[in-house]
């Protein structure tokens, strides 16, 4: 046997996912999931024009009245405004609705990794009103 630098299928196929994690430029991991959902932290977003939600929605570049069951995903959900438009089904408090995706929760600027941000609406239907504790943080799980 040769002495030397010994290059094992290991460490080839190790060295080939760290190129492709290193340049793929993409989220690898964000949050657990549990039968096929994602653990989050639901908040809560104003959509509207002058809103705490700050500019106009990333997918659509409008605001949005919170009567709609909309959401924004943090930046690795978001995954670049793939999950544009596409619903989601949030789970929590005993109850399930399905919410529309319109904006990043730029984790960049303040956003918290695994947070599920929604208007009033999702709120609503999740059972839980403005004057209950667990409104504006609450853990949830979410599905497409």
């Amino acid at each position: 046997m040769k002495k030397g630098t010994h290059f094992s299928t290991f460490h080839y196929v190790a060295f080939l996912i760290f190129i492709i994690m290193t340049f793929s430029n993409t989220l690898v991991v964000e949050g657990q999931k549990y039968n096929g959902r994602m653990k989050a932290i639901l908040t809560v977003n104003d959509f509207s024009k002058g809103g705490d939600g700050g500019g106009p929605s990333e997918c659509s570049g409008k605001y949005y009245h919170n009567s709609i069951p909309i959401v924004a995903l943090s930046t690795g959900w978001y995954s670049k405004g793939r999950r544009c438009f596409d619903k989601i089904t949030i789970y929590a408090n005993g109850k399930s609705t399905k919410a529309m995706v319109v904006d990043e929760c730029d984790t960049s600027r303040g956003c918290k990794h695994n947070i599920v941000d929604a208007s009033e609406a999702v709120w609503k239907a999740l059972g839980v009103s403005q004057h209950d504790p667990k409104y504006g943080l609450m853990h949830i799980f979410w599905s497409d």
